[in-house]
């Protein structure tokens, strides 16, 4: 990870194109290649795909460090939700088709090719927000997919072309862009390899806003992300957790799993401390217990 006085220089750099400043750094002394990794605000940890001659290509070092910081973040407990973003040009424009290009079956399957690209979704319990701008296509529509929430510019354009290339989806675009946007409109997406523009993704429902600059929405994740942050992490951890499960099961069964992750608060302290606080018209002072 780049030192303190690094940091600095990048947020410089970026302050120009009007993204977050850089103001913490983590993992001293663990070079990330490709990321830029910071805490604009309280309770938010940011990350920055940086791979800039190549659109933010996604490769297996850049997933490897993306889970490395992702799961840094995880374990920080003065952090509370996490943005995942890319440049103005490109969140991601795909993945590096160099590395793959060569592979035979047995190279692919025998080792598990990009099976780690779905790690985040796995292990990161904490909110993710991810913020587009510009190209989203092949793998890097996969991976802002995985976000919990998404935002984007009106420079967004999403895309699955990988029909293109004489393969399908690799990393959930078939499941996860079917689940947003409804069986017909991916279906001819992924069959045809046509992009979805950012005004079209925000009719269809598969990002929760569209904002009119990179700059506003950067700034519209960090600051949803503060928000969310200034709740209990517990409970905002259960609220991610059976909004995905409604993913998996049933309404009846989804319901029942609901009821019994909310019971379950009631064994919390900020529950408790968010009860009485209501209660006596008074703010929360959250234990995150």
């Amino acid at each position: 990870m780049q030192s303190l006085r690094a940091s600095t220089r990048v947020a410089s750099r970026f302050q120009s194109r009007n993204l977050p400043r850089f103001v913490r750094t983590y993992a001293e002394g663990v070079a990330f290649e490709h990321l830029l990794v910071s805490s604009p605000k309280p309770g938010v940890g940011l990350v920055q795909l940086n791979r800039p001659k190549a659109l933010n290509a996604l490769c297996t070092p850049l997933i490897l460090e993306l889970n490395s910081a992702l799961r840094t973040f995880q374990s920080d407990k003065t952090i509370g939700a996490i943005v995942l973003t890319g440049s103005e040009k490109a969140f991601a424009a795909g993945a590096d088709i160099k590395e793959m290009k060569d592979l035979s079956f047995a190279d692919a399957y025998g080792n598990d090719f990009i099976e780690n690209w779905s790690d985040l979704v796995t292990f990161l319990k904490k909110p993710l927000i991810t913020a587009v701008n510009g190209y989203a296509l092949g793998g890097g529509c996969e991976l802002a997919l995985m976000g919990d929430i998404m935002y984007c510019s009106n420079t967004a354009v999403f895309g699955q072309p990988e029909i293109k290339l004489g393969v399908i989806p690799g990393a959930g675009g078939s499941q996860r862009l079917t689940k947003a946007i409804g069986k017909s409109r991916a279906m001819e997406c992924i069959l045809t390899g046509e992009n979805i523009l950012a005004k079209q993704a925000g009719e269809w429902g598969l990002v929760a806003k569209v904002f009119e600059s990179p700059q506003e929405c950067v700034d519209g994740a960090v600051k949803m992300a503060e928000k969310i942050a200034g709740f209990s992490q517990i409970a905002v951890k259960a609220a991610k957790e059976v909004v995905n499960k409604s993913q998996d099961l049933g309404i009846r069964e989804g319901v029942e799993f609901e009821r019994r992750v909310f019971h379950g608060l009631f064994g919390s302290r900020d529950q408790k401390v968010g009860m009485g606080a209501f209660a006596a018209k008074q703010k929360p002072e959250w234990t995150h217990e």
